[in-house]
């Protein structure tokens, strides 16, 4: 039997009552030029191994990317970094003009100023009605103590309190 689900207002509405963190998924295009886009689409699967997975759109140009990427990045953004998130979500070639960013030992883009930047390798795909959830084995990473922007019923939001 197939069901058919609510309708995509409805989906949203509902699922934005869910905050989520907001991240850019960074990695390296064929060419070898830094491409990324905001995500929230994301979740930890596994300890054993230390798996989490990202969707993104098949409409997105980050998709082709990463069906032939073998590793990828995502930049957990700090409260401060709104307009980042704005700028990785809008559809436009030059995302990364202006951007700061330093590169891993693997010589993927890391954001700066961001929570945490996470380092997998991808460990596979399948997809997901309109997304392909793509897995990676967070290989290393790094942390930092700054507050998280957070993405709730449509809009952007930071943790308030101590």
């Amino acid at each position: 039997m197939t069901t058919h689900g609510v309708d995509p207002a409805q989906f949203r509405q509902l699922l934005g009552r869910f905050a989520t963190g907001v991240t850019v998924l960074t990695t390296r295009d064929a060419r070898g030029q830094p491409i990324g886009m905001t995500a929230s689409s994301l979740a930890s699967v596994s300890l054993h191994p230390p798996l989490l997975l990202v969707s993104v759109d098949k409409g997105n140009d980050m998709h082709a990317v990463m069906q032939v990427a073998t590793r990828f990045v995502l930049n957990v953004l700090a409260a401060d970094q709104e307009a980042i998130a704005r700028r990785f979500a809008a559809d436009r070639p030059d995302r990364f003009d202006g951007i700061g960013y330093s590169e891993s030992q693997d010589g993927l883009p890391l954001l700066d100023g961001t929570v945490a930047a996470v380092e997998c390798d991808k460990h596979g795909e399948v997809p997901g009605g309109d997304h392909t959830v793509f897995f990676g084995v967070v290989t290393g990473g790094s942390v930092t103590d700054r507050r998280p922007l957070l993405y709730y019923r449509g809009g952007y939001a930071g943790l308030s309190g101590a």
